[in-house]
């Protein structure tokens, strides 16, 4: 792939192609770090304020709702005014509220700082707005691995947050930790500078439409909203498992120790499911690919639950749900991009993923209402293999085409 293959937007300079991958995939690691490993602080955080799990959940609920009701606002921003500023002004609010939750003496604040001022920071500076900066800038041919190395990217940096996470916990404390993680975020605005000016556009399809055309005519394509529908499944899982997993494994009677590296083997196995989901796309039905993923999860979580308890369990599942985790993220990228073309991609990438953050809060949340409730996870679980055969059945009759307002460039 050469510079000769992008073509730029007019009066737009494009910089290297291999600095703006670079700095993209950092910006990926860094944003998705800190959120993916909130379980890890539920212990400790309700422990000290005396709080219930459903409390320090429902937070985690709104933070993903927030997150998805910015993203297509967060998107929409990034495709009229650039990536740079939507993504150091995110950084910026993710930065506060790690600092203010780390003060909160109230549920209230907690909402406020790890719920609202979180989700919508993260909704600026998420691996979506990366994503679809990076959509513009290669050919249709090179996406689906160029979304399937900004992804493997955000699970390098839940890898890398799990054990410094917990490393960061234990030396200094949960509230200081908290602090150092929001610290780390401000990094991401010197990066995103790589976004500046940059906005060019690779040849292929085109949207010959205004966005309020593009977003009528996305909904009214039966493939997007099967797929938006199947998305949905993909956040009741990651949101589910990223929170109450580290607790759940402590209830079965197994070390905590054992929940923090199981959040780092979902990131490590993550960053080959996503890979190779990339790869994979470019070759392989997306829709198919998408069911059997989904599917795979079902079958996990089945034996997962069926299997006596024990460290070899947690780890086996961790490592088979990493390599599903966000493989669901290139192949959805790929067919959004396909359908509608680059040029709206980080709005209807937005709005695709609110329902993702929808199943999010709904996984989050009534997870730790149920627990409070009945004091299992048992149920929920079982409720996940449902939904895995849900999406199964709802991704596979998606059509790989062109919707028709796209037109040749």
């Amino acid at each position: 792939m050469t510079l000769s293959q992008l073509r730029p937007a007019p009066g737009v300079a494009i910089r290297s192609l291999g600095l703006v991958v670079v700095a993209g995939c950092l910006i990926s690691m860094l944003s998705f770090g800190p959120r993916s490993v909130m379980g890890l602080f539920l212990a400790p955080m309700t422990e000290a304020h005396d709080w219930s799990r459903e409390t320090f959940a429902l937070a985690i609920a709104i933070q993903n709702l927030l997150w998805g009701l910015g993203q297509p606002v967060a998107g929409a921003l990034a495709d009229r005014w650039g990536s740079f500023r939507v993504l150091a002004g995110g950084a910026l609010v993710y930065a506060a509220g790690l600092a203010i939750m780390s003060w909160a003496p109230t549920p209230l604040w907690l909402h406020l700082s790890a719920g609202i001022m979180m989700g919508l920071g993260m909704a600026g500076a998420s691996f979506s707005i990366v994503l679809a900066a990076l959509g513009r800038r290669v050919p249709a041919e090179k996406r689906s691995i160029v979304f399937g190395i900004g992804t493997a990217a955000g699970s390098a940096g839940q890898l890398l947050f799990a054990p410094l996470g917990q490393a960061l916990i234990i030396a200094y404390g949960w509230s200081q930790a908290l602090v150092m993680l929001g610290a780390m975020m401000l990094i991401i605005p010197l990066l995103a500078t790589a976004f500046a000016g940059t906005e060019a556009a690779p040849s292929g399809p085109v949207r010959q439409q205004s966005l309020k055309e593009a977003m009528l005519e996305a909904f009214g394509w039966r493939s997007y909203n099967l797929l938006v529908a199947g998305f949905f499944v993909c956040g009741f899982h990651v949101a589910f498992i990223t929170t109450h997993l580290p607790p759940y494994i402590v209830d079965i009677g197994l070390p905590a120790s054992v929940g923090a590296w199981a959040i780092a083997l979902i990131g490590l196995f993550n960053i080959v499911g996503a890979l190779a989901s990339g790869v994979i796309a470019q070759h392989f039905p997306k829709p198919m690919l998408l069911s059997f993923i989904y599917l795979g999860r079902g079958v996990a979580i089945t034996l997962f639950v069926l299997l006596p308890p024990s460290n070899v369990t947690v780890l086996l599942f961790a490592a088979t749900m990493g390599l599903l985790w966000l493989s669901t993220v290139p192949p959805t990228s790929g067919l959004v991009a396909l359908m509608f073309g680059p040029r709206y991609m980080a709005t209807l990438m937005g709005i695709t993923f609110f329902s993702h953050q929808v199943g999010a809060f709904l996984g989050v949340w009534l997870g730790g209402w149920l627990y409070d409730r009945t004091g299992s996870y048992d149920m929920f679980w079982w409720i996940g293999v449902a939904l895995a055969v849900f999406a199964g059945i709802v991704h596979w009759p998606i059509r790989e085409r062109p919707a028709p307002g796209v037109v040749p460039a």
